[in-house]
């Protein structure tokens, strides 16, 4: 019945033995001359998007931007000599306004531009420090997560009875040595680069390259951290063209020289609970471009979804205010949970895991840029029809996109808590069907209450149909699952929303009293997109 159980994982042998091998390694041996491969490759993208007439305007929009970007937001991490570059830039383009077809602006002003972008998204990989930086985050990780912490602190460290990885990690394996990884993770919180890092370790697999947040770098240790374990810097604060497309480019020509890698296709953080439905494809697009390169040398490309399952996601109330306020101009990914310096980010951690309960990481079949999922040697299985020469880009990509999210949604791990949180939200919306989700979570304490004799069949049909799911391969559970309603209430009753301020529910005398119907929505989001409320309206 169950698909997760209490496991014993190992820790597997290296797929390359001596890391000065690995292709990350390689690449940053020659770190210029990547920089000088990316900024000559953006420069010409942007020049074949870009007739000459209008690339003064672009420039110009740029500058501006940059300008804007300076005065509004400005982050710790930003170049030092942020301000006095672009304002010169300003007076270098501005002489160039009576004659905007002038030569020098494709040869003088965007190189400086796009020399400047790349230096500031390429990482400093160094082979040395990232040993030492993921023995660090394993043994910090393991101590926190150890059972025994508090009785012996210092004592054997035990990682794997509470993360658990699950799913396809053997023929993940299999593949990483025949072709280049892109991982596409579920992203709900700031825990999950720490805990993906653990798992690229813990498979035995080569460093991978990845996208992280530039305000992260605001934090010294974090930087320290982020260059050793094979990050980029993301400012996701641009969203102008030039900057767009230097950074496609980087991850394009970082995958082309064999480097794994690794980006969150939602973009940021969940902020409803739910997984990401509509992907970012911009990052999924240089995927595209490099297969077109790749075919050449008959090597490939494996996209492989990984979806986090936690017991509860601390930033959650965060997240759902900005959700519910509908303010997607996230100009603080640290400020609005309060981590203002390391010492809170450590407090997190600590907080995190000294409370939580076990996780599971699934992890997905692998598919191919076309979103067919792929054997243990790299061959489609049910191969559908696109290819690069017959198809265009936009068609391609809606398949890849679509295929991640259903290995996304079938990587899904149902613990007691979602079932609790689901079907007594669900409960609660029918009772007021007439009420928008505003009012639905103004709604007084005293109206917010359910029966547990009538909640328990309605939860037994919500379990009932995600056992259906399960046998049609769609969704996982957890052997929580097995036990009986009353002890799987109890236990969701325990876990959900273990440490917010306000749990979500609890139960009292045989009555589910909903305390933080804002939370309980959040988390009945991860449940979203199943269809399981169907079964609730009759």
């Amino acid at each position: 019945m169950n698909d997760i159980k209490k496991n014993k994982s190992k820790r597997y042998k290296n797929i390359v033995k001596k890391s000065k091998f690995w292709p990350i390694v390689q690449l940053f041996k020659h770190r210029n001359r990547f920089m000088n491969e990316v900024s000559q490759k953006s420069q010409k993208k942007i020049l074949e998007k870009i007739k000459q007439k209008d690339l003064y305007e672009e420039i110009i929009n740029t500058v501006y931007k940059e300008k804007l970007r300076i005065s509004n937001i400005p982050w710790k991490a930003d170049p030092v000599d942020d301000k006095r570059f672009w304002y010169k830039l300003k007076e270098k383009i501005i002489e160039f306004e009576e004659d905007k077809n002038n030569p020098k602006i494709r040869k003088e002003i965007l190189p400086m531009i796009i020399n400047r972008y790349t230096k500031e998204i390429t990482g400093n990989f160094k082979r040395s420090h990232h040993g030492f930086a993921r023995r660090l985050i394993t043994s910090f990780l393991a101590r926190l997560l150890n059972t025994a912490r508090l009785r012996n602190p210092f004592g054997s460290l035990n990682l794997d009875s509470t993360i658990q990885i699950v799913g396809k990690h053997k023929r993940l394996r299999k593949l990483s040595k025949t072709g280049t990884i892109i991982m596409v993770p579920t992203h709900f919180s700031h825990l999950d680069s720490a805990l993906i890092g653990w798992i690229i370790s813990q498979l035995g697999l080569p460093a991978f390259m990845y996208g992280a947040g530039l305000v992260l770098y605001n934090l010294k240790i974090f930087a320290y951290f982020f260059n050793s374990l094979g990050a980029y810097k993301v400012d996701r604060r641009k969203k102008h063209l030039l900057y767009l497309e230097t950074l496609k480019t980087y991850t394009e020509r970082a995958i082309v020289n064999g480097c794994h890698n690794l980006f969150y296709p939602g973009g940021t953080r969940s902020r409803s609970g739910a997984i990401e439905k509509n992907l970012k494809l911009g990052l999924l697009g240089s995927t595209i471009e490099a297969q077109r390169e790749l075919d050449n040398k008959n090597k490939k490309i494996y996209i492989v979804p990984i979806t986090f399952n936690y017991q509860f996601v601390l930033e959650g109330p965060a997240l759902i205010n900005q959700y519910l306020s509908n303010n997607q101009n996230n100009r603080n990914h640290l400020k609005d949970l309060g981590y203002s310096n390391t010492f809170k980010i450590f407090t997190f951690l600590i907080k995190y895991f000294t409370r939580s309960n076990r996780m599971a990481v699934s992890i997905g079949n692998p598919l191919d840029i076309y979103g067919n999922i792929v054997d243990n040697k790299g061959k489609a299985i049910n191969k559908n029809n696109l290819s690069i020469k017959k198809n265009n880009k936009t068609e391609i990509l809606n398949k890849l996109s679509e295929n991640i999210v259903d290995e996304l949604m079938a990587g899904t791990v149902v613990y007691s808590s979602l079932i609790l949180s689901f079907t007594s939200f669900e409960l609660i919306r029918k009772k007021f069907k007439k009420m928008d989700i505003q009012n639905l979570i103004a709604l007084p304490e005293d109206e917010l209450t359910i029966n547990l004799k009538y909640f328990k069949p309605k939860y037994k049909q919500v379990m009932d149909y995600i056992l259906k799911l399960s046998q049609d391969k769609k969704i996982k559970l957890s052997d929580e699952l097995s036990l009986s309603i009353e002890d799987q209430i109890k236990i969701g009753c325990k876990n959900l929303g273990l440490y917010h301020a306000i749990r979500p529910i609890e139960l009292k005398n045989n009555i589910l009293i909903i305390k933080n119907i804002k939370m309980l929505f959040y988390y009945r989001n991860r449940l979203d997109g199943y269809k399981i409320e169907n079964i609730l309206k009759t």
